[in-house]
């Protein structure tokens, strides 16, 4: 029984030295000096501002990625013991001694130097051979805007490692289907495609482009699994049901529990709290929570109100009145109703307070028992500063003439009578005997005259209306939009009917001692939706470029300059690598097209195994370079050279592809091979020569002069020698 006792316990490993080397050099490239420059270098000053807000559980809305990149550098600054108090105000500023600048810079330094023997991995286990896979490492290691973008507190390092890792990941699976399906390394290779493709959007939205790459492979695959007689219809179903558990279900899981994860960190009101629904704000600890915490639920008959739009744009705002008019005549032309100004304000004001009054009774106050307000009844709102109701009528608003007047109503005894009747939609509501509930019910006020929606136009008025939003009633309705519907943020129930003591219950604080939250889903939602749809600043800047400008390397950006030594660090790419792998993509799109149509012809050029390989690495490296590349002619933002990274890291990997075949395809002879050989060993000695000459913009650890920085940057010495000549 205990003879295993008897004999020594051995382990036995396969260790790939290649594998060891080039993460050694790749750690080596990427953690040298690592906390120099010790200055905020270009969007750090970015990044660095969400980190403090991490540190701080203050919350915040970026919406240029999901919150696990973001989460990744936090976490840097976590190990390090920042406690989140600097001033991230602007770029080359000092960083003071309570900032750990190298644990901040850690984890994308780290992601860069893991991309470098994953590299070989992705090479290797596409087919090839030992030569291409260190060829496509090494190009890795030496491009120096990768070098230089993942020493620096910035993502595009870590969603390239994330990126490369769903591809090997997926590779090392389908190579195991060969020879172990459903094997634990199988499974554990499967499972681990899946959490690779979540991470890289969670990262970046960018990243759902190669994961969208990953899906069209595997369903290729699963296309072919289907087709194969071998397999019983059970296994297939099996196979299937496997792909879609891993590669569906389980992204869209991690992806939730990143936004989990972070909703949970930042539970303090921040900065951009206003950009949220009052809803999401009264969850959040302080702000809007400290004002609305125990406030009354129902809506009732005499409440008092604040009433915000749910659209928010172009800032969030309050219905608003005060006691200035309509002007009696336009800049165009146009008469107005000279009725009291109503507005969207986008600041908290008493003048934004509002009385739901009861049309059938005088009272301005909540009776006891409350009686309360549901779907369908017909109210009237109240000016709670200046007692007038609220009122549109068939007058043409101020800026937009297709729309009727929103105003407060003002006797002038001219045959203009009331219509400040207005009847409650809950649009959200479960059934149609809700009841109104603050923050909670998203409701329109309906015109019963006019069948008009009261609704935010977002226009600013001019200096009459203290560049205020315009509010309309809209006549033509086109359907649910944000900018008709409201929900009420502040209430209390109003205990004063004389004016003047009603305007001193307006005026002071409600002081409630209760709290209620959102679920995690209806959170999730409504951030998701923000981030998405939230206006990025589209402004020009003088660094930014196109999507053509990257391909041929004719751009650059200054990261840093010291302030005294004239040391830089520029985002410049090694021209020969660049301008190689272009060419290689070229090659190997001109030469797929000529084997598919001689494969037409049945005509095979390349063996059935081979012709695969050939496709397999294509679909993937050139295949990831196309859907991480060509999206960007599309989208109407600033874009800068380092969008480009991840397009060039799968271009990268298809070079030494390429290289390998027209020598063991292409070349027929010995001395062809012989010579294209050298060929490629001098293109790489140039490739290592031009990044040892580009170093000291890629580490910014010697100083420039003018003249030393123009002969680095290619453009510039290119310029020079066609002028000279």
């Amino acid at each position: 029984m205990l003879g295993f006792l008897q004999r020594p316990v051995v382990v036995t490993a396969d260790i790939n030295l290649n594998v060891v080397a080039l993460t050694a050099v790749g750690l080596l490239s990427r953690l040298w000096q690592l906390s120099y420059p010790r200055a905020v270098v270009f969007d750090e000053v970015y990044y660095g501002q969400y980190i403090s807000f991490y540190m701080k559980r203050i919350f915040f809305l970026d919406g240029s990625g999901p919150p696990f990149g973001h989460m990744l550098l936090a976490l840097g600054g976590y190990l390090g013991g920042f406690d989140g108090n600097f001033l991230w105000n602007r770029i080359g500023a000092e960083y003071s001694t309570n900032v750990p600048v190298w644990s901040l810079r850690l984890l994308p330094a780290l992601a860069g130097a893991l991309s470098v023997p994953m590299a070989y991995q992705i090479v290797w286990e596409l087919g090839f051979s030992h030569c291409a896979a260190v060829g496509a490492a090494l190009l890795i290691l030496i491009e120096n805007s990768l070098i230089t973008q993942s020493r620096l507190m910035l993502l595009e390092s870590v969603l390239i490692f994330f990126n490369l890792l769903a591809v090997l990941s997926y590779l090392k699976f389908s190579n195991s289907q060969k020879h172990r399906p459903f094997s634990p390394s199988w499974w554990f290779w499967l499972m681990l495609t899946g959490v690779a493709c979540s991470c890289a959007v969670g990262t970046k939205y960018v990243g759902v482009f190669t994961y969208l790459l990953v899906l069209g492979v595997a369903a290729a695959h699963a296309w072919h699994l289907i087709g194969d007689q071998t397999l019983s219809n059970v296994r297939v179903l099996c196979h299937l049901l496997a792909r879609a558990v891993a590669l569906l279900v389980i992204p869209v899981l991690v992806y939730l529990l990143f936004f989990y994860v972070h909703l949970l960190l930042l539970c303090r009101s921040g900065p951009h709290d206003q950009i949220m629904s009052s809803a999401f704000q009264a969850s959040l600890e302080g702000g809007l929570a400290r004002i609305t915490q125990g406030q009354p639920l129902e809506v009732a008959y005499g409440s008092q109100v604040t009433l915000k739009n749910v659209f928010g744009q172009p800032v969030p705002c309050w219905l608003h009145s005060h006691q200035s008019t309509y002007p009696m005549i336009y800049e165009n032309g146009r008469g107005s109703s000279h009725q009291q100004q109503v507005t969207c304000y986008p600041f908290k004001d008493v003048n934004n307070w509002w009385i739901v009054k009861d049309p059938g009774r005088h009272e301005l106050v909540v009776n006891n028992p409350p009686r309360p307000v549901r779907h369908g009844d017909i109210v009237q709102l109240v000016h709670g500063m200046t007692t007038r109701l609220l009122n549109t009528h068939d007058v043409a608003a101020p800026l937009s003439p297709h729309s009727q007047e929103v105003s407060c109503y003002i006797d002038y005894n001219v045959s203009m009578p009331a219509q400040n009747l207005w009847r409650l939609d809950i649009v959200n509501r479960e059934s149609d005997t809700d009841v109104w509930k603050t923050i909670l019910s998203e409701v329109r006020f309906v015109h019963v005259n006019t069948s008009a929606i009261l609704k935010l136009s977002g226009a600013p008025l001019p200096d009459w209306g203290f560049r205020q939003l315009e509010v309309v009633g809209e006549k033509l309705s086109r359907g649910y939009h944000g900018s008709t519907v409201w929900n009420v943020e502040e209430h209390r129930y109003g205990r004063s009917q004389e004016q003047k003591e009603r305007e001193l219950e307006l005026r002071s604080p409600a002081q409630m001692d209760a709290s209620r939250n959102l679920s995690f889903m209806a959170r999730f939602s409504e951030l998701q939706w923000r981030m998405l749809t939230v206006r990025s600043d589209d402004s020009e800047h003088k660094y930014s470029s196109t999507p053509l400008d990257w391909v041929t390397l004719d751009t650059s950006i200054a990261y840093w300059l010291h302030p005294r030594t004239s040391a830089q660090i520029h985002l410049l790419g090694n021209i020969v690598i660049w301008a190689s792998a272009s060419l290689a993509t070229l090659v190997y799109a001109l030469l797929f097209v000529w084997y598919l149509l001689r494969r037409r012809r049945r005509v095979c050029d390349l063996p059935e195994g081979c012709w695969l390989r050939w496709a397999l690495a294509g679909a993937l490296c050139a295949g990831g370079w196309a859907v991480n590349y060509v999206p960007f002619f599309l989208m109407e933002k600033t874009l800068f050279l380092y969008h480009y990274l991840p397009a060039l890291a799968f271009q990268i990997l298809l070079l030494p592809v390429v290289l390998e075949h027209v020598s063991g395809r292409l070349c027929r002879s010995q001395l062809q091979r012989s010579f294209f050989g050298a060929l490629v060993v001098a293109w790489f000695a140039s490739a290592c020569h031009v990044s040892n000459t580009l170093r000291p913009l890629t580490y910014g650890d010697r100083s420039l002069s003018p003249s030393e920085l123009k002969a680095l940057r290619w453009k510039d010495s290119w310029d020079i020698l066609i002028r000279k000549y």
